[in-house]
């Protein structure tokens, strides 16, 4: 091996301890096997019903919840305090609760609907308010309280809507109405999110721990070394494409900062950058690997069924802006580096690229086929199972024997599939509580309608107070929570202000993704912080910083869709538009990052700085005329700049001379 580093090959399980309402536990002997039993049986059972099986999705669907109680119960304990090695009775109990309301409805949901004509009957009602209850406590548990909170409000706001005031009041609903819907239907708990959590979000979450374990991980950590290891803050850069090639399977910024961050932010910390940068660097990268396609964290998959658009028609939407984003670290951190005078990792530390892809390149190939599969025009869960298969056959092929993915590796990739899908699962059905409450209540049109009148009907207005709303939607939340709540609830008054569907589905989810490294709940900084050693808030205030750039982007978006390949029309935008775009917009990016660090090769005067500002906006505003501008003053700027530099630098030549 060429490279070796700390890893975590339970990133599920970092996903756990740093996520959950109290931490996630590790369990001892017994108990323990019996966790890793039902884990084993959830992903084999989802692996059959997504290839063999026909089976009804609703009966797919009630099934999953009662492997994902079991797990969830005795993976987290009630309260961070809570014993870390064994579950309780009270878990036991609780377990035992939420499966009777999942044996109940498996058994009579074809009873309800085809012999009572969907009238419920007392005790139907009893077990629904059973499971309700029992999944908010697992939601509790495994995602913290917001979710929890959010489902009690909208249940309230259905319950009372004529106590409501002015556009906000609606007829209300009655109690056993709404425990219909939720719980014996398929437009509640077991309703479209969950449906994608129990088929493409489990299969690419077992696909992302088959290439885990069969050392796919190292890989990409070794090729970003080769890569960038010897450029200016090369660590720093190392942590960007290391982030951004395994951020996009994990779905959680907090695990990608937990899982590449041990090996990324001391090797930072090494070349001299301080614990706050780079821990902040970690961050900032681990954020943007929720956007990134071709997985964006499975929230793609869900995105794709909200806007009733194909796969394809999404990641070849989040390609531009993503690289936009990790292009606008890249600089941030290059002009960082050149500021401290830092330097790249010596050449004898670093292996060559030929030489790891010699060693492990083949592990790419699953990567690959799954994208080829997908943009063929084949479905998810059959590109999830041709990863699966590849990652296999391709960790047979490497020079490394302990790569190789045995029946026992299998088995525990298996288990750590399972247990990583928990967070995913609980969020996409407990969400499904928020949107059948907006669906019947009208309340993503209400919303709309308020943004709108609150803002004038002034698009600029609208788009920051829909920034505002989805970054406080979001903290905490992992990638397909944080997208449906914004989804169903901020989403809608964008689309109802003229903007782009897929434009304004991208602005919600990128400001969710983004409450990451938000104070005050900036999770995945204060992750970093953790590892770097560095103070929390500064760490956030810093990465806060570095993706400046990042924050104008969904601007960018909204005001011109051809970022994401749409055009004001709704349909697919040309190859060359798009790569003008993004060559304008990346000009725009890079000025702005001088003008935020406020350094080139010297520091920036006054004029300079403003200038460069001013570029920036130019650039980023889509349109001939202020791009045209923008390229001429940038020009006039540059060539000033470094003729002013190098005076700069000769003076201080000659004060060095004289002293």
């Amino acid at each position: 091996m060429l490279f070796k580093k700390k890893t975590a090959d339970d990133s599920q399980n970092i996903d756990l301890d740093k996520e959950g309402g109290g931490g996630g536990r590790q369990l001892i002997g017994k108990q323990a096997t019996i966790v890793a039993a039902f884990a084993l049986g959830l992903s084999i059972f989802s692996i059959y019903v997504n290839s063999f099986m026909n089976i009804q999705e609703i009966y797919r669907n009630i099934i999953f919840l009662g492997f994902i109680f079991v797990l969830g119960f005795f993976l987290h304990p009630a309260t961070k305090k809570g014993n870390k090695e064994k579950f309780s009775y009270v878990d036991v109990a609780l377990v035992l609760a939420g499966l009777s309301g999942v044996i109940y409805i498996l058994i009579n949901y074809s009873v309800i609907h085809n012999v009572r004509m969907s009238q419920p009957i007392v005790i139907d009602y009893v077990f629904a308010i059973i499971t309700l209850i029992v999944l908010l406590e697992v939601a509790r548990r495994s995602i913290g309280i917001f979710i929890p909170i959010l489902s009690l409000l909208a249940i309230v706001y259905a319950l009372f809507g004529p106590y409501f005031p002015g556009v906000f009041g609606h007829a209300g609903f009655t109690l056993e109405r709404l425990l219909f819907r939720f719980y014996m239907t398929t437009e509640g708990i077991f309703g479209m999110t969950f449906s994608i959590a129990t088929t493409y979000i489990i299969l690419f979450i077992l696909f992302g721990a088959f290439l885990n374990a069969s050392g796919a991980t190292k890989l990409f950590n070794d090729l970003a070394i080769a890569i960038a290891g010897q450029r200016r803050g090369g660590p720093a850069q190392v942590a960007v494409i290391s982030s951004a090639l395994t951020g996009s399977l994990s779905g959680s910024a907090v695990a990608n900062v937990a899982t590449t961050g041990t090996f990324t932010i001391p090797l930072m910390k090494g070349l001299g950058l301080k614990p706050r940068f780079a821990g902040a660097v970690e961050a900032a990268a681990s954020t943007g690997g929720m956007i990134m396609p071709p997985i964006m964290g499975a929230a793609a998959f869900i995105m794709a069924g909200f806007l009733g658009v194909s796969y394809n028609v999404i990641i070849i939407a989040a390609i531009i802006p993503a690289l936009l984003y990790y292009a606008g670290l890249i600089i941030a951190i290059d002009i960082e580096a050149k500021k401290q005078g830092l330097k790249g990792m010596s050449k004898d530390s670093i292996p060559q690229v030929w030489a790891v892809l010699k060693e492990g390149g083949i592990l790419l190939v699953p990567l690959v086929i799954v994208i080829g599969t997908l943009l063929s025009g084949r479905t998810p869960i059959a590109a999830g199972f041709a990863g699966i298969a590849a990652a296999i056959i391709a960790s047979w092929l490497t020079k490394d024997k302990e790569n190789r993915i045995t029946i026992m590796k299998a088995g525990k990739a298996l288990i750590d599939g399972a247990k990583g899908t928990i967070q995913v699962a609980v969020a996409c059905a407990s969400v499904g509580i928020l949107i059948a409450v907006v669906t019947m209540t009208g309340l993503g049109s209400t919303l709309a309608y308020n943004i709108i009148e609150l803002s004038g009907g002034v698009l600029a207005i609208i788009l920051v107070l829909v920034m505002i709303t989805c970054i406080i939607l979001s903290m905490g939340l992992p990638s397909t929570a944080l997208y449906i709540v914004v989804a169903v609830t901020a989403a809608p008054a964008l689309v109802e202000a003229g903007v782009n569907p897929v434009a304004a589905h991208f602005f919600v989810f990128w400001f969710g993704a983004l409450s990451n490294i938000t104070p005050p709940v900036a999770l995945a900084a204060y992750t970093a912080a953790g590892i770097s050693g560095s103070d929390p808030m500064k760490t956030s205030w810093t990465a806060l910083k570095l993706c400046l750039p990042g924050f104008l982007i969904p601007f960018m978006i909204a005001y011109n869709p051809i970022m994401v390949m749409q055009t004001e029309t709704g349909e697919v935008a040309s190859f060359l538009d798009g790569i003008v775009v993004f060559i304008t917009a990346l000009l725009g990016v890079f000025a702005l990052s001088i003008a935020v660090f406020n350094f080139f090769r010297v520091k920036l005067n006054i004029i300079e700085r403003i200038g460069f500002f001013s570029i920036a906006f130019l650039l980023i505003k889509p349109g001939l005329l202020t791009d045209t501008i923008g390229l001429v003053i940038g020009i006039l700027l540059l060539a000033w700049h470094i003729i002013r530099s190098k005076k700069v630098g000769a003076i201080a030549a000659q004060e060095t001379e004289a002293s």
